[in-house]
């Protein structure tokens, strides 16, 4: 299943991302659960999709370096797989730890948290490529975090020195200004470039997902994940569009 729903927590909550606005967020409003508690929000995404495998932004983490554990343990003991974005900034991060004691199945290094190439290529040493998944974080097309560290402050150059020299092999493009706000994910063409350039990584795309032809674009382009949370909580995605 292409689809990999999103949850972003923040303060024990799961919150509606709106463009990268995290000071906007609020406890998610839902057609097809009326709580916000992440293991109630996944129960139901289980219970009326089949999904057992999340996206986990934790966001009080990637602000403020207070991962939430106990939030992760209490998933996985419901029997789902996890990638967790715990802002990870360097391979020596309190939350490397906290993931690896988790047991997390795939660590998102986000370019927005991790100081620089020399700590990614670290962090692949040492978890494994297989494991550690680069989220390639742009806003307005524009790439964040601390770019003039890298060696191109363009996302395309960015995710060329990852694959090529640091051994990326799984990589997630997402466009923070899009997220929440059904305008499309907008990387169609970066998607295209990346897959065409690089066949054989495994690639996640999201932000601004509209509905199942967003989704069915993403995967003809090679996608093999698109991240949903909106569009399924608005009742854009259903359950019916599984069943065709």
């Amino acid at each position: 299943m292409p689809i990999l729903p999103v949850l972003d927590l923040m303060a024990g909550q799961i919150v509606r991302g709106i463009a990268g606005r995290r000071d906007e967020y609020r406890p998610i409003v839902s057609r097809f659960v009326d709580s916000a508690d992440p293991i109630a929000v996944a129960r139901a995404f289980r219970d009326q999709f089949g999904f057992t495998e999340f996206y986990l932004a934790d966001l009080d983490a990637i602000q403020h370096a207070r991962p939430a554990v106990e939030v992760y343990r209490r998933l996985q003991k419901e029997g789902f797989r996890l990638w967790i974005d715990a802002g990870i900034r360097t391979d020596q991060d309190e939350a490397v730890a906290s993931l690896t004691q988790a047991d997390c199945a795939s660590m998102i290094v986000g370019l927005e948290s991790i100081e620089g190439p020399h700590e990614l290529r670290q962090l692949v040493e040492r978890i494994g490529a297989g494991r550690v998944v680069f989220s390639l974080d742009i806003k307005a097309s524009k790439p964040l975090g601390r770019t003039k560290v890298w060696s191109f402050e363009d996302p395309w150059k960015i995710a060329e020195q990852a694959v090529e020299e640091i051994g990326v092999r799984r990589m997630i493009v997402l466009d923070l200004a899009r997220v929440g706000i059904g305008s499309g994910a907008g990387t169609d063409e970066l998607c295209a470039s990346l897959k065409c350039a690089y066949p054989d990584i495994q690639l996640t795309a999201g932000g601004g997902v509209r509905g199942m032809d967003d989704v069915r674009r993403l995967t003809e382009l090679g996608v093999d994940h698109v991240l949903v949370a909106s569009a399924l909580h608005d009742g854009l995605i259903t359950p019916m569009d599984f069943r065709s």
